[in-house]
């Protein structure tokens, strides 16, 4: 949710034009994440679960991109992103502990 509250306070600062563009880009991205990690929470089975949290990751992974693309229009500098990207490399590394621990999860019921 952080990374959320972050990505829309970052496309307040973006040109007008960019209103319907890459800030709805950024912003939709950023909220994929938590929205997906919860519906997968929901859906009743590891398998399902671990299916939405990779969807999660490939959203960030998206959101990742859309930001060097931000920085790469002059929209924003690294040093105003740094502490966003750190916290995007944070939920990957997360999200794919997440996605072992679930994966050994599913490993060890098959085994019974």
């Amino acid at each position: 949710m952080e990374i959320v509250r972050r990505v829309y306070r970052l496309t307040r600062t973006f040109p007008r034009e960019e209103a319907f563009g890459l800030s709805s880009q950024l912003q939709r991205a950023s909220v994929s994440i938590p929205a997906n990690i919860a519906e997968g929470h929901t859906r009743g089975t590891t398998r399902e679960f671990v299916r939405y949290v990779v969807v999660a990751h490939g959203s960030l992974a998206e959101l990742e991109t859309l930001l060097a693309v931000a920085e790469d229009l002059r929209y924003v500098d690294a040093a105003t992103i740094g502490g966003l990207t750190e916290l995007c490399d944070t939920t990957g590394r997360m999200l794919g502990g997440l996605r072992r621990k679930l994966a050994s999860k599913i490993a060890t019921q098959r085994k019974r």
